[in-house]
């Protein structure tokens, strides 16, 4: 019986310590020497401190600011308060999974809709990018569409003082072009722009 069990407790041994130390210290050594950046998240430091990442989107309130899609988990954001009151659910990620009829997909959507108007009295309801107003799947994310950035550029260049030319330039720097030119769409990375923003007003200085 000893020896029968004897091999079977040898190759998980052996298992373990391949799968479970070599090849994770491995790929962790890899990655941190080809790709450091990416490995550690891709976080964008200011001034030091690190404000964010390229790969996970934020919830901007200030009107100089370029604004994400709607998130599900509010992009992790939680204030003293939510915690105290028990809304804080910790990190999550992921959709609210509401159907079509859903009436708590149409009060939400409808919401939205209004304060997005509210804030940006020269659109027309017809207009707005449909990205501006359906989460994303996995509720952080850090992409929006080319349209969904030029139609947040009037009311940001009343609110900055910026020209919408120089907002469009920004926007134009970063939008992301086709997965190998024919997968997906383009997309414009809200974070950077935000960041470009604020460093044109004078309100940071950048390291990335």
């Amino acid at each position: 019986m000893v020896n029968e069990i004897k091999k079977p407790v040898l190759l998980t041994l052996v298992l373990l310590i391949i799968c479970g130390l070599a090849y994770p210290v491995l790929m962790t050594g890899l990655s941190q020497a080809i790709f450091p950046e990416k490995a550690n998240g891709s976080l964008i430091e200011v001034n030091g401190h690190a404000v964010g990442s390229k790969l996970v989107g934020q919830a901007f309130t200030d009107a100089r600011f370029m604004k994400c899609r709607p998130s599900a988990y509010n992009y992790n954001t939680y204030t003293q308060a939510d915690r105290d009151s028990g809304s804080y659910a910790g990190v999550a990620s992921g959709s609210q999974n509401f159907g079509p009829t859903n009436p708590a997909l149409a009060e939400r959507v409808e919401k939205d809709l209004e304060e997005f108007l509210r804030n940006n009295p020269s659109v027309s309801k017809e207009d707005i990018p449909t990205d501006l107003l359906t989460a994303s799947g996995s509720g952080l994310e850090p992409y929006i569409s080319p349209a969904a950035a030029a139609i947040q550029i009037p009311a940001m260049a009343e609110a900055t003082g910026l020209s919408k030319e120089r907002l469009e330039a920004i926007v134009k720097r970063h939008t992301r072009g086709k997965f190998l030119g024919i997968f997906g769409g383009e997309t414009v990375n809200v974070l950077m722009v935000n960041l470009d923003i604020a460093g044109e007003l004078g309100l940071l200085q950048t390291s990335r």
